[in-house]
């Protein structure tokens, strides 16, 4: 619950008060003990780190120590840093007037100094909510010493009839100005190395030189830096001497189980309310589809060092109901079910989403989409139904062996925007395959039902035992041979 903003307006008043500074580390510690204590969550919306990274992080605010998430991208390294900002204190004073934001009792510019010299118990106070403390810089190669550290201002000097020599001729800089705040640097070796090199002081020491001055400062900030490890070769690297003063690293990662993941996708991905009312996911499309990451970060034609981001499935899932939701549209229904074959739809998702490399370019970014999501369809299905394999075997007893008979024989389109009765009349006509989803999904709902019909025959299509071949947004299953040998048909 938020709490109002002090009524204190007065150094005097604050003097009286029962207010004491204290550092934005002493801050965190004491706030985060305060939250242990209370079995209060020390993040909103970060899932799967509750065991790696959290702890890490708390041990790193316990010893007062500036840190560097390091990871690939889509690890909510940001978050984190954002996240940070729940545990300062929800208001702290400031000097009014000061280039920095100063504490009252504790000011550190020659500004703030001679403010509280001139006026004493009168000096101005204001009032900072902890959303206004986090300050973030995204390293790209143009940025400046002047950028993060400051620069003289001519205007300013012209203006107040100032020396340069006059240190209240100098215009402060990013990091400065985060005075009692939490300062992030995302993509830290994007960073030039002399400009690096600008921040040894100010992590070491707490000084800082512009143009000739030498200012001691006893800036109080809470350092928070974010890197990739691809960048150390790609783009730049983090120079040892500046990797020796960041205190803490922490490592970052995947989430480790589908289950966290698919929790991840839910929580971040943009649905509307009509979207929901209009298309329901089926469980098993939900699980093939989070599982295409999964595969992803395991393809030999995926870079691996780039990473595959949460962004994906996120993306993947957005365009998976916006699919069921433009059938509904085209075809004057209410309410349909996502199914397999809206799964064609998610591919422009995939699409830079992911780094190829040499195997994969030849392939094609349609070609490696395609294949992830077989491969997840074939890496879920004996998860739900008999493995092929396993059939193969003799290890089970053969449930698809009506399938695949009918099969022989016969064949069935399905199509995208095809209406919800011809998709479910197509899937009916397919002998056994009703009886096999019957067997081993029995509590299924009746909406999802079609679906895992769909699965059945995707399942079989990339365990070979019947054909399957996309041509546009169409997709047709028939015999495994016929289909090897139609010139007329793509697989």
């Amino acid at each position: 619950m938020s709490n109002p903003q002090p009524t204190v307006a007065t150094l005097g008043a604050l003097r009286a008060s029962d207010y004491t500074p204290r550092s934005i580390g002493e801050e965190l510690r004491a706030n985060l003990i305060d939250r242990l204590s209370s079995g209060e969550p020390m993040f909103e919306g970060i899932i799967g780190y509750d065991d790696t990274v959290i702890p890490e992080v708390q041990r790193a605010i316990l010893a007062g120590h500036s840190m560097n998430l390091l990871g690939l991208r889509g690890q909510a390294k940001t978050r984190i840093a954002r996240g940070l900002t729940d545990l300062l204190d929800e208001w702290v004073p400031v000097l009014e007037g000061s280039p920095l934001p100063e504490d009252p009792l504790e000011p550190i510019t020659p500004q703030g100094h001679a403010i509280v010299e001139s006026l004493g118990d009168k000096a101005p106070v204001r009032w900072m909510h902890r959303s206004e403390r986090y300050v973030e810089k995204l390293a790209t190669p143009d940025v400046s010493v002047a950028d993060l550290i400051g620069d003289i201002d001519p205007i300013k000097a012209a203006n107040e009839g100032l020396d340069y020599s006059d240190p209240r001729a100098l215009h402060f800089g990013l990091i400065p100005r985060s005075h009692r705040c939490i300062f992030a640097i995302n993509e830290l070796p994007d960073l030039q190395p002399r400009i690096q090199v600008a921040l040894f002081n100010i992590l070491q020491e707490g000084d800082i030189q512009i143009r000739g001055f030498q200012m001691r400062l006893a800036l109080d900030i809470q350092f928070v830096f974010t890197a990739n490890p691809e960048d150390y070769t790609n783009r730049g690297a983090i120079i040892t001497p500046l990797k020796d003063r960041i205190q803490s690293q922490i490592l970052t990662h995947y989430p480790d189980s589908l289950e966290d993941s698919m929790a991840i996708t839910d929580q971040e991905a943009r649905l509307s309310d009509g979207q929901r009312e209009r298309v329901v996911v089926p469980g098993q499309v939900r699980r093939i589809l989070e599982r295409v990451a999964f595969e992803a970060r395991e393809s030999e034609h995926i870079d691996e060092r780039s990473g595959v981001s949460a962004r994906l499935t996120i993306s993947a899932l957005e365009h998976l109901v916006a699919a069921g939701e433009l059938r509904t549209l085209r075809n004057g229904t209410g309410r349909t079910a996502a199914r397999l074959t809206d799964l064609l739809a998610v591919i422009p998702a995939v699409n830079g989403k992911v780094e190829l490399v040499y195997e994969g370019e030849q392939e094609g970014a349609a070609g490696v989409a395609l294949a992830l999501v077989r491969q997840a369809i074939r890496r879920e299905f004996p998860a739900v139904f008999p493995d092929p394999e396993s059939i193969k075997k003799g290890k089970v007893d053969d449930a698809y062996q009506p399938i695949v008979a009918w099969f022989n024989r016969n064949e069935i389109a399905l199509l995208k925007d095809q209406t919800d009765g011809d998709y479910e009349a197509a899937l009916s006509g397919v002998d056994g395959l009703g009886e096999v989803v019957d067997k081993y999904c029995p509590n299924l709902p009746a909406e999802d039902r079609p679906a895992a019909m769909e699965f059945v025959l995707h399942g079989l299509a990339a365990f070979n035992e019947i054909g399957q071949s996309i041509v546009g947004s169409e997709v047709t299953f028939g015999d495994l041979i016929g289909n090897l040998f139609d010139p007329t048909e793509e697989d």
